[in-house]
This record gives C-alpha cells, sequence and structure tokens, in this order.
C-alpha cells in the first residue's frame, strides 16, 4: 500500500520537473552589461569579477563589458582575467562608442576575453611596459618587463587563437590598430565590429565561442533580456576619487585643514573640511600604490612649512619644505603606469600655494615681532600723559597715563598741566620728560 501511494506521489513531482524545465527552455536568454570607463584599479577589478561572479550565479548566456580605458595596473589586469578565465559565463569585451580606446591594460583585457569586439572609429594597443614618468626606462629593466608583459599577451593570444604576432607588436613596439586593422588582419587580432551592444548580440547569436579551457559553446542572443549591473555606491566614490591627482589634492586640502584648525583652536569649519578630506584620500590610496617614502616625505615638507612659522630660519625651513613636497609627491605613486602618476600641473600649483601660505603666515609672524609693545612695562615707553602734581628734579609728582595716575620724576622741573612723555619705568614710577 506505502509503495502505490509513493509511485502515485511522485507523478505531482515528476509534472513539476519537467513544466519547470520547459518554461526555463522558453525563458528568455540573459545577458547581463557593465561598463568600465576608468584606469584599471583595484576598484575597477573588483567591480568587473563581482559582475562576473553575479552572472555565473544567473547562469547568464552572456558578459558584456563595455570598455573605455587608457591603461592601469598589471596586477589588477591579471586578476580580472585569472577570473575571467574560470568564469562559467562567456565574457565579451567591446571597445565603444566609435572615438573609445583600450590601450595598455585595456589592450591586455580585450585580448583575454572569449569575445573581442570594437565599434567603429576606436583603437586598441600600444601596450608597452613604461616606467613612473611615462618615458622609457633602463635597457635591463625595459627588456624584463617588455618580455614579461610579451609572454603573458603571447599566452593569451595564442590561447584565443587570435593573432600573436600583432599582439607581440602591441607590447614590444608600442604599435595601436584600428578596428579595420584589429579586425581584418589575418588571423584577427579581435572578432567583430558592431556599432553597440544591441548590434553586437544580433551578430554573435548562434556563434560558437571557444573556451580557454578548449570546451565550445554556442552562443544564443537572440530576444535576450539585457541586465544593466552599475558599480555600487562605494565603488563608485572609490572609483572617482581613486585618481592620483584626486588623492593628492584631497591629501593636500586635508592636511591644510587640520594645520588652520591647529593654528586657530575653535575655528571648526578647516578642522571638519580637512577631516573629511583626509578620510577621502586614505580611502583612495587604499587601492593606489603608494611609496611610503614619498607620504613621508610630504609630511616632513609639511612639517617643516609648519616650523617655519616658529622657528626663525630666514626662509631655510619654506626652502626644504618646498623641496620635500616636491619630491614626495613626485614619489607618492609606485606604479609603471604613466595614467596613475601625478601631474606636474597638479603638483606644482598645490607645492607653492603651501610655500605662499606658509611665507604668509611668516610675514605676519617678523611683522608681529618688530611692531613694538603694547601691554606691560614694555607698553609704557613712549607713551605721553599729563602731569597732575608738578615734577622737580628732586620731587617725585604725579601723572596721568593711559588714564592711570602714577607716581612719576623727571630730571628737569615740569609743571602741572604739561605734556610728558614716558622714557623709563621704574619698578612703579615712571621717568619722564617734557613732550
Amino acid at each position: 500500500m506505502w509503495r502505490h501511494r509513493n509511485k502515485w506521489g511522485q507523478a505531482p513531482l515528476f509534472l513539476l520537473l519537467v513544466a519547470a524545465e520547459l518554461a526555463g527552455a522558453d525563458r528568455a536568454p540573459l545577458v547581463y552589461s557593465a561598463e568600465v570607463d576608468s584606469i584599471i584599479h583595484p576598484a575597477s577589478a573588483e567591480y568587473m569579477i563581482q559582475t562576473m561572479d553575479r552572472a555565473d550565479a544567473d547562469q547568464a548566456a552572456l558578459l558584456v563589458f563595455t570598455l573605455r580605458t587608457p591603461g592601469g595596473l598589471v596586477d589588477s589586469t591579471r586578476q580580472i582575467i585569472t577570473h575571467m578565465l574560470a568564469a562559467k559565463t562567456p565574457v565579451a569585451i567591446w571597445i565603444g562608442p566609435s572615438g573609445s580606446r583600450a590601450a595598455s591594460a585595456g589592450f591586455i583585457l580585450t585580448i583575454a576575453a572569449d569575445v573581442a569586439a570594437m565599434a567603429p572609429g576606436t583603437n586598441v594597443g600600444a601596450a608597452h611596459p613604461v616606467n613612473g614618468n611615462g618615458q622609457s626606462m633602463d635597457e635591463t629593466s625595459a627588456k624584463k618587463a617588455t618580455e614579461d608583459v610579451a609572454a603573458y599577451v603571447r599566452s593569451l593570444t595564442a590561447g584565443r587563437h587570435r593573432n600573436v604576432d600583432l599582439a607581440t607588436q602591441a607590447v614590444n613596439q608600442s604599435r595601436a590598430f584600428t578596428e579595420q586593422e584589429a579586425s581584418t588582419a589575418s588571423p584577427p587580432l579581435v572578432d567583430l565590429v558592431a556599432t553597440d551592444i544591441p548590434d553586437l548580440l544580433k551578430k554573435l547569436d548562434g556563434r560558437t565561442v571557444a573556451r580557454f579551457d578548449g570546451r565550445t559553446v554556442v552562443l544564443h542572443t537572440a530576444g535576450a533580456s539585457i541586465v544593466p549591473v552599475a558599480m555600487t555606491f562605494r565603488q563608485k566614490v572609490l572609483s572617482a576619487i581613486a585618481h592620483p591627482n584626486v588623492a593628492y589634492i584631497l591629501l593636500s586640502l586635508g592636511t591644510l585643514g587640520l594645520t588652520i584648525e591647529l593654528w586657530s583652536p575653535g575655528a571648526i569649519l578647516p578642522g571638519v573640511a580637512g577631516g573629511l578630506c583626509l578620510l577621502l584620500a586614505f580611502f583612495a590610496l587604499q587601492v593606489l600604490p603608494v611609496n611610503y617614502a614619498g607620504l613621508l616625505l610630504m609630511l616632513f615638507g609639511l612639517i617643516l612649512l609648519a616650523l617655519e612659522v616658529k622657528v626663525t630660519s630666514f626662509g631655510l625651513l619654506t626652502v626644504g619644505g618646498a623641496l620635500s613636497l616636491i619630491f614626495g609627491s613626485m614619489m607618492l605613486i609606485d606604479s609603471s603606469a604613466p595614467e596613475l602618476q601625478l601631474s606636474l600641473s597638479v603638483v606644482l600649483p598645490v607645492v607653492i600655494g603651501f610655500t605662499a601660505i606658509a611665507a604668509f603666515l611668516v610675514r605676519l609672524g617678523l611683522a608681529a615681532q618688530r611692531r613694538p609693545a603694547v601691554t606691560g612695562m614694555e607698553g609704557m615707553l613712549t607713551e605721553t600723559g599729563r602731569v597732575i602734581d608738578a615734577i622737580g628734579p628732586d620731587t617725585a609728582g604725579r601723572v596721568a597715563v593711559r588714564g592711570e595716575i602714577w607716581r612719576a620724576i623727571s630730571t628737569n622741573r615740569i609743571p602741572a598741566g604739561e605734556d610728558v612723555r614716558v622714557t623709563r619705568v621704574d619698578g612703579l614710577t615712571l621717568v619722564v620728560e617734557r613732550k
């Protein structure tokens, strides 16, 4: 009897499974779409990796990254590509819209994707490694860096069955390619040219894509439901401020604000604004390759500028502080990508501004030191008053100075009513002379 009920009880479950399978078959394919318009750094890498994980979890048919980038960090690029090669969902990279480019790290990401596409009027390439200031490295370092990147690019290009020679030239000779040059090469460097995402999906429908592990996948993108994936608020903020120039300006403004607050306790606004800028700067520096020697040099320079206000050095501390700020600023970001280097057009105005503020404060301090005292015994010197009781060489009298009555003496006789000037203070007695 139990077997009989179990047999009939399984029928509805079987029908539910069949119905679910049919419903899944009728469901429109999912295509995830994400846009990367920034330097390739840990913030953009986190965004791309999370998007790939989400596409895998939702069993998407395809993930399309719209890429526009001047380049970025090699380490972040390798993290993205490692995740891309292991992703269950095929990944397409489309360089667009027209007028865009994917240089340096963007080129490596493009050739590593399952599908590489470009919009008309775009270019890709120029992946030759450079040093921190964008100039050529010494021969040994340049050879090491170039061979490392070239070997990595050859491995990716060969695994994707794309043009290894052109990819190698992009690294060794800094060559860049238009969409026509890349798509018409034999074998092609990119798979196709598409004007936009819908055009790309139309051309990819029914296309067989070879995964990096050798498997093949037939893409079904006709009538696909496109799901846009945006950055989280944290990623947007981090991506916006994670530019070296922006982080440097925030760091400088934060330091200036806190310095003003220390000079003028109770001002509140400079301290609050400076603290906020410093927190944002430290938030940005988390994802930037910071050289701590450069950061210490900057702090040392700020300390020297602050000491100039307290210590009389005839400008030596100001000069030393300015030089420390300049050298520290140029060393602050430790990266071989010129896109991640501080610009002199940003560094010099900031350093000149700090130096000018320090010089202005020093000038105010020196002017205050040169001014005659206005309080205490020193402040009584050269003050004028009027004689109340006559003063003689041997007779003390009384004078009114600053609204106060003082005992006064003089070497000459001065009758009452005369105006006098204070020449010396002897305890509570004024030594005066005729004005």
